[in-house]
């Protein structure tokens, strides 16, 4: 399909990448993951507090476990469990890309533009993730979640990711698949495109006018016809 933006191509100078969710398919893989390491610890655990975890970084997740599970739920051993077997499905490749991030990136190559990602992925575990499917030798630098005090759906990781290119935040596009992400986004002040992965757009980025593409394809498409 055609995607119709509120500004064009030659306006945009960089592009801020989310990464889960919006690069790489992986978001359903870390779902099953959560819930297969909550049953190994033969705990309580239910999908929509997954759901309610994306776009989150580590930091702030326990909170959201708490809120939904109760506060003596035993968080840290349910992340060291997630992380033992989400590990294990790096090394072995089940974590793939998205169709349309190389035909993205081909476009972005052709008109020079930098790109970023802005993880809430924290950076030892987001690099392996990005060289498993080819793309870390296509990014011109990461902002990860470990390396901001505040994380999504706060501004912070999209300045560093400006600052990163060396642009404005003002022209930077920011493509994002979460809610959180596309709030921080709108915070910093920079253009945003939500690709939706597991959640919707929430009514409150509908009421901001946020445009909605279906796929990476659409946005390579965008950067040919421009």
């Amino acid at each position: 399909m055609n995607l119709t933006l509120p500004f064009t191509p030659a306006e945009i100078r960089g592009v801020i990448f989310d990464m889960d969710g919006l690069l790489l398919d992986s978001e359903r893989v870390a779902l099953a993951t959560v819930a297969e390491a909550a049953a190994e610890l033969g705990l309580e655990w239910r999908y929509e507090v997954g759901l309610a975890m994306v776009g989150l970084n580590s930091k702030d997740g326990p909170a959201v476990i708490r809120r939904h599970l109760g506060d003596d739920y035993p968080t840290a051993a349910l992340y060291d469990t997630f992380g033992r077997i989400y590990e294990a499905a790096i090394v072995a490749g089940r974590i793939p890309v998205k169709g349309g991030a190389a035909e993205l990136f081909d476009q972005l190559d052709r008109r020079a533009l930098g790109r970023v990602v802005a993880t809430s992925t924290r950076r030892s575990r987001a690099e392996p993730k990005l060289a498993a499917v080819g793309l870390l030798p296509r990014v011109h630098g990461m902002v990860c979640g470990d390396e901001v005090v505040r994380g999504k759906p706060a501004p912070d990781i999209y300045f560093a990711a400006a600052a990163r290119l060396g642009l404005p935040i003002e022209h930077c596009l920011v493509l994002e698949d979460s809610n959180a992400g596309v709030r921080g986004a709108l915070a910093a002040g920079a253009r945003v495109v939500m690709v939706p992965d597991l959640l919707q757009p929430a009514d409150g980025v509908r009421a901001a006018g946020v445009p909605v593409a279906a796929s990476l394809h659409d946005l390579a498409g965008f950067f040919a016809a421009g």
